[in-house]
């Protein structure tokens, strides 16, 4: 049973500033957060602007996801050992210089350097947010209600990414998205240093560097064939030795983990089902979440014509969404668990997609656009705020580090798929569909290869062709392939996330743990 001094962090200054602390840390979170997406907005504007195709741009948003998701395991165990404040610090200021190298590359393949060295930085600063927490907030009930907010923090950046980037994008040029961030870096540097206390394991042990390079290789692996999939071919020998090889670095990952007496990831956390089941649900929610997000934007851009501001503000309903349920969500899981409350979010969210895919060009924004968007945002924070919460209260507070990094992996490689998977999806139904609709047009062959790379490249064959008729007819060609593909995409992931809710309801407990500092069963 708790006693009152093990409910309240043994420094009383923390104690007494410990909201105060949870808001920098939010800051830390959002910026992190909304890079993620604020690039989605800017697809459009970045196809035309680097000539960048669909794999380009898959690549120039999975790059940053890629390596975020790949460092965060290594990233939380280093904040254990050395510092949990330490690793946020360095984090930023890696953030802030790759940023700055982002916002003035020239190239596709520049961007998508800078922006996966972006995600080193991130991996820094993200697993010691929630480990802070979790240190910080020694009641149960306070901790469910921090995760909260730093739920509804990180679940309203997702919307106001692009609608920020919207904003910029109106006024300047592309590389604002990512030159925004270095003020927003200094802030949070100075904050963090003078207000958020170290913290660190003191049972740290070393870095496990060859499951760090299992990992990585892995997850690498697996994106890079997922990607590349419709170009090559499904079944192309690249394809099939790209999965062959991501399952064996995979098996090797997990032998690996097994075998060592000083593992990256303690496997043997999996075998508690409130850790399996509820970082599943934060993989199928992300993975639903970050495959919407990538083609959303460029249908409100392609297929409805806004602008990047008007594509950002109409993402709003999904911000308001998820600012205010988080919150709900972490009382409603605590008064009656999360098996009641997940599967719930899940279900939501997969019928949210499936509503999506009903979207054509004349779709009543103020109807089915905004309610789906909003029911989808819903759905994301009866998960993101129980699971985070379920993760987390399930292992010691000395393991605050390792759970922190299972959260957020969780996160970061279910997003990094949904984008290789749904944006392959798409392109596998968008490149067919548009060369059938160019072919009878008797446009040059180099005109409809340029258009089946990207449905921007479509609207910029057609802003080449002097006849205004001819010009429409690509457009409505573009237009009628983008939201075949859409559709294909948004039905494949709905029906996942329901698959998702089910097995949540199967396997997660009716009750999470009351206190961290319970052992392991």
């Amino acid at each position: 049973m708790n006693t009152p001094e093990a409910l309240t962090h043994p420094d009383p200054v923390v104690q007494r500033r410990r909201w105060r602390i949870l808001a920098i840390l939010c800051l830390s979170i959002f910026l992190v957060v909304v890079d993620n997406l604020i690039i989605n907005v800017a697809i459009p504007t970045l196809a035309r602007e680097l000539g960048a195709t669909t794999s380009g741009l898959q690549w120039i948003v999975d790059s940053y996801a890629l390596v975020f998701a790949g460092l965060l395991l290594a990233c939380g165990g280093l904040g254990d050992r050395f510092g949990r404040l330490r690793m946020m610090q360095i984090g930023m200021v890696l953030f802030g210089i790759f940023s700055a190298w982002a916002a003035f590359s020239s190239s596709t393949g520049e961007l998508i350097t800078a922006r996966g060295l972006m995600g080193v930085g991130a991996a820094l600063v993200f697993p010691g947010t929630l480990a802070v927490v979790i240190d910080v907030f020694r009641d149960p009930t306070e901790r469910a209600k921090a995760i909260g907010v730093w739920s509804a923090v990180s679940g309203a950046a997702v919307a106001f990414g692009p609608v920020t980037g919207g904003f910029l994008l109106e006024h300047f040029w592309w590389g604002s998205v990512f030159l925004i961030n270095i003020p927003i870096v200094l802030v949070a540097l100075f904050l963090q240093w003078r207000y958020v206390p170290e913290s660190r394991d003191p049972n740290a042990k070393r870095l496990d560097v060859p499951g760090f390079l299992l990992s990585i290789s892995f997850v690498s692996l697996l994106v890079y064939t997922i990607i590349e999939g419709p170009h090559r071919g499904w079944t192309s020998n690249a394809s099939v030795f790209g999965f062959v090889g991501a399952a064996t670095l995979g098996a090797a990952f997990v032998i690996r983990e097994r075998s060592t007496e000083q593992p990256l990831l303690d496997v043997k956390v999996f075998r508690d089902m409130r850790v399996t089941a509820a970082t599943s649900s934060i993989f199928i929610a992300f993975f639903s979440l970050f495959g919407f997000t990538f083609l959303i934007t460029q249908y409100f851009q392609f297929v409805r014509g806004y602008d990047p501001l008007e594509s950002g503000l109409h993402t709003l309903p999904f911000a308001f969404g998820a600012g205010i349920t988080a919150p709900i969500a972490a009382r409603l899981s605590l008064r009656f668990g999360p098996r009641r409350v997940i599967p719930v979010g899940l279900l939501c969210m997969g019928v949210a997609q499936l509503w999506a895919s009903t979207f054509a060009v004349d779709t009543t924004y103020f109807g089915s656009v905004v309610a789906s968007m909003v029911l989808m945002a819903v759905g994301l924070s009866m998960v993101t705020s129980p699971a985070s919460e379920s993760v987390m209260g399930s292992l010691p507070r000395d393991m605050a580090g390792v759970g922190s990094a299972i959260n957020d992996t969780g996160r970061e490689v279910g997003g990094t798929l949904g984008v290789a998977i749904i944006g392959s999806i798409f392109a596998t139904t968008y490149g067919p569909r548009i060369v059938d609709l160019l072919t009878p047009l008797s446009l040059p062959e180099e005109a409809v290869a340029s258009a089946k790379e990207s449905v921007g490249a479509a609207f910029a064959v057609a802003e080449q062709v002097g006849e205004p008729s001819l010009a429409g007819t690509i457009r409505m060609a573009a237009g009628s392939s983008f939201l075949d593909g859409f559709q294909a995409a948004c039905t494949t992931v709905g029906i996942i996330a329901i698959a998702g809710a089910l097995l949540a309801f199967r396997f997660l407990p009716s009750r999470t743990r009351e206190s961290l500092t319970s052992p392991l069963p």
